[in-house]
């Protein structure tokens, strides 16, 4: 095969991938490019219309919550501190009968906690899932949102 027609070749290759791509059903080159530029806005479109609920998700504190064997490892992140904002997830520990056995926290423009809470004996019922939306809800109240 010749270099001209390898790149002919490739060239169709790229042609039917993008016409894939973009669910084009268009047979010229001209009109699969069309298709795809057209794909392409719609695809802008639709990450505009995401960026408000992505800035929102941003400014959400970050809380991740593993099981522990008799107990629960909580990491808190926010990026806006706001008065209070221990004491709420304290209180949300407590409201879920956990006990705070370990605890690193840091308080300056930003909120950061990192805490192995311990459960009570008689509270079976709490799950990791469940820690971590109690916390959430708990700083979400402190920050007025």
């Amino acid at each position: 095969m010749t270099s001209r027609d390898q790149k002919k070749a490739v060239l169709h290759e790229k042609l039917q991938l993008l016409r894939s791509v973009t669910n084009s059903s268009a047979l010229s080159k001209a009109s699969i490019i069309v298709d795809a530029s057209k794909y392409i806005q719609e695809l802008k479109q639709k990450v505009e219309a995401c960026k408000p609920d992505l800035a929102e998700e941003s400014s959400l504190p970050m809380v991740t919550v593993e099981t522990l064997e008799k107990g629960f490892w909580i990491n808190v992140f926010s990026d806006k501190n706001c008065p209070g904002m221990l004491v709420s997830v304290l209180q949300a520990f407590q409201e879920l009968g956990l006990d705070v056995l370990d605890a690193t926290i840091s308080s300056a423009d930003s909120f950061r906690l990192e805490a192995v809470g311990g459960e009570q004996p008689q509270n079976e019922s709490v799950d990791a899932q469940m820690v971590r939306q109690v916390v959430v809800q708990a700083i979400k109240k402190c920050m007025g949102s």
